[in-house]
């Protein structure tokens, strides 16, 4: 049988898992998608129950067939998602979901804190409401006495997917190091709030340490699980670990995220006023980062263009790359679709549309826009002394051949280049599993 290192990839749409081989190339994968239900009050979030299932039933079928032999097992998800567990270790709540709102006042625990800038500066986490994690809990706190007074133990949701299999109480950096609200990058330990709050959280350990236990029969290393987003920059980490060279990652999709693995300057108020935060390395290092919800811009005025020209809804798939239209649209440097902030409702100013003499033009107006507040992003995350040569584009605007044309002339001295292998947060959580292939 093959040895291999499964990992589950739980994104907020798309459920996968992978198999990797020794020279973690995948040999399996499979993806599933599960109808959301409805949290106590109502609000869409995931099936907690249903991946559960599927997750344990996946192992116990690989296993079953004995094609592949698993040595470990390790999962990447989705931020800002916890767990919370009773005395005899059982989930008390649904698995909210990070867009619900929180109609709560969190005034009080900034005014605590030396108020929401500093608070914020401080834990390098954007005041997000529902998005940061800690805020979760201090919510549950406030609004559901009914289940805060059951809580014994918080997991973040990658932790708890580890805890299925290993019934190990753990934390990772990766995961309490984003936008959580509970790490002070000042200290490089948990924010003191937590402990005036009579919130105890498990002390995170480095990404490589894994438990061993007994899967149906079978001793299987179970890694503790990352923060996807972090976890996509571990290939990269790993593949220039002996060059000088420093590089971005841009990982797209429904956020664009800028991140700098190599910045030593502490986040300032400024940034954190222009999404800029900071996410962690699984060995406790900082990744100063941008995060912006571009992706679903793209998505909302595609559509409005579309719908505006009469075209299909991905027409801009059958778009051919049209460089001197993108050199003369970047000279003109104009923002017309987005002149100011960004809409809450993600749209642009669609009277525009009406000077466009075609849907291309208006699409790449649209992706110059776009485009251009990535340039700024990555500006943003940059030391005063940096030596950036590369920038790598993850996920689904690397196959945006205008989006990548845009980045080439706003960025002539550095190299736009694409990471080797696809599905790199499963690949990250698979590398730091490749010391128990051999056990």
């Amino acid at each position: 049988m093959k040895k291999v290192i499964a990992v589950f990839d739980m994104g907020k749409t798309n459920k996968k898992l992978f198999l990797f081989d020794k020279d973690f190339n995948v040999v399996y994968k499979n993806s599933v998608r599960f109808e959301e239900c409805m949290d106590d009050d109502n609000y869409p979030c995931d099936d907690i129950d249903a991946i559960e299932k599927w997750i344990q039933s996946e192992i116990k079928t690989i296993q079953e067939k004995k094609e592949f032999n698993i040595k470990a097992i390790n999962f990447s998800t989705h931020g800002a998602t916890l767990v919370y567990l009773d005395e005899a270790g059982q989930r008390i709540t649904p698995l909210y979901n990070y867009l619900k709102p929180l109609e709560i006042d969190f005034e009080p625990l900034y005014k605590k804190n030396s108020g929401v800038a500093e608070f914020s500066r401080k834990t390098a986490s954007p005041a997000y409401g529902m998005l940061n994690s800690g805020l979760q809990m201090y919510w549950l706190k406030q609004s559901k006495p009914q289940y805060w007074n059951k809580v014994k133990t918080i997991l973040h949701y990658p932790q708890y997917l580890s805890y299925l299999f290993s019934n190990k109480i753990t934390a990772d950096f990766t995961s309490v190091g984003a936008h959580t609200a509970i790490w002070d990058f000042d200290t490089m330990q948990y924010h003191d709030w937590l402990a005036k709050e009579g919130i105890t959280l498990p002390e995170p350990k480095p990404g490589k340490n894994a438990a061993l236990a007994s899967v149906n029969g079978q001793e299987i290393a179970i890694g503790k699980g990352l923060h996807d987003s972090s976890s996509s920059i571990i290939p990269l980490l790993e593949e220039n670990e002996n060059s000088d060279n420093e590089f971005i990652l841009l990982s797209t999709g429904t956020w664009i995220i800028c991140m700098n693995p190599f910045s030593k300057e502490t986040l300032t108020t400024n940034q954190l006023k222009n999404d800029c935060l900071c996410f962690m390395t699984p060995d406790k290092k900082q990744i100063k980062s941008s995060m912006q919800f571009l992706g679903r811009v793209h998505e909302v005025n595609a559509i409005a263009l579309s719908e505006f020209f009469g075209a299909e809804k991905n027409h801009y798939l059958e778009l051919s790359l049209n460089k001197p239209l993108c050199t003369r649209i970047l000279h003109k440097n104009k923002h017309l679709f987005f002149p100011k902030e960004i809409a809450k409702d993600f749209k642009g100013d669609l009277t525009q549309l009406k000077n466009f003499e075609s849907y291309e033009h208006a699409y790449y107006q649209l992706i110059f826009e776009i485009s251009q507040r990535v340039h700024e992003g990555i500006n943003r995350i940059l030391d005063a002394n940096n030596n950036l040569k590369d920038v790598y584009i993850s996920g689904g605007f690397n196959r945006n051949d205008i989006f990548v044309e845009y980045l080439h002339q706003m960025m002539p001295g550095q190299k736009i280049q694409f990471p080797k292998g696809q599905n790199a947060s499963a690949l990250g959580a698979a590398l730091l599993m490749k010391g128990y292939l051999n056990i």
